[in-house]
């Protein structure tokens, strides 16, 4: 029996999927924010290769990605009021930083410019790692705005 090539990419793009929504099911929240930023990581990565290629619509589409999981993953999980009268201004200035990489990711995908894609991966990197490191003990309520004194000390341009 003959089986086509597509076909094999097919199946194992479907083995990723559930893979993903298995690992997303059993996430503890910590978890799912760290898979957040790691799947915007994963998007800039591609909108990386698919720009060096010439490859303009699957460019967008991979930018389009990364910002969708900035914009409806990352964003909207910050709660300033579970971090009490501090975490009311530490979401803000979260917020604040989420859209200037969204803004820096749409601007490498309209000009091509890769350096672009770079600043938005460091800073979304800067504030992964400082997530990572509360580590899961630490992630009760309020735990996303704790990584936040980390994002103080980033600069916008940096």
């Amino acid at each position: 029996m003959y089986t086509p090539p597509h076909a094999y990419a097919l199946g194992a793009g479907a083995y990723a999927r559930i893979s993903t929504e298995s690992a997303a099911m059993s996430a503890s929240p910590h978890q799912l924010i760290t898979m957040l930023f790691e799947g915007a990581r994963a998007a800039i990565t591609m909108a990386r290769h698919h720009m060096a290629n010439g490859e303009i619509a699957a460019k967008g589409l991979a930018i389009s990605k990364a910002i969708n999981i900035i914009d409806n993953g990352l964003k909207a999980s910050l709660d300033g009021e579970a971090g009490g009268p501090a975490g009311v201004e530490l979401a803000a200035n979260l917020a604040a930083l989420y859209d200037y990489v969204g803004q820096r990711l749409l601007q490498a995908n309209l000009r091509n410019d890769a350096a672009l894609l770079d600043e938005a991966e460091r800073l979304l990197d800067n504030i992964g790692a400082a997530w990572r490191d509360i580590g899961p003990q630490q992630a009760g309520a309020g735990a996303y705005l704790a990584a936040a004194p980390v994002t103080a000390r980033l600069s916008i341009g940096a």
